[in-house]
């Protein structure tokens, strides 16, 4: 399982070339492993299990991360942000770098999806973009 680990994080710095104490998130259409990892995407159908992995090459001191989904509502002419879904996701001792789920959104609209660390809810550790058509 370490090797898996590794693996992912070692892909998402390739491919993002971002620094290895930066968060982030990866979305999938089917359940993200070492062989799929590559098969990332930001568009979606509604009704449709929206796998996702955050990524976290930096150890954090907390046993657990906040997860938010934020609908971006421009409906009222106003660019506001309604708060689709939250969850607290607790970190076991073997995920203490990473955390695998999957969400299900029926509304079409763009989302950002938002961590945030349990011990300081105010720290975002990433938040990434992504689409329901």
């Amino acid at each position: 399982m370490k090797k898996a680990v590794v693996f992912l994080i070692l892909s998402l710095i390739i491919l993002t070339g971002c620094s290895r104490d930066k968060a982030a998130i990866l979305f999938n259409h089917d359940k993200i492993t070492p062989e799929n990892v590559m098969n990332y995407s930001f568009k979606f159908q509604p009704n449709e299990r929206i796998y996702y992995l955050v990524i976290i090459p930096k150890k954090i001191k907390t046993q657990s991360i906040n997860i938010q989904v934020i609908k971006l509502d421009n409906k009222y002419m106003r660019h506001g942000y309604n708060l689709y879904w939250s969850y607290t996701a607790p970190l076991k001792d073997d995920e203490m770098y990473y955390y695998d789920d999957y969400v299900v959104i029926s509304q079409t609209g763009a989302y950002i999806m938002k961590v945030y660390s349990g011990d300081n809810p105010t720290k975002t550790l990433c938040e990434t973009q992504f689409f329901v058509e």
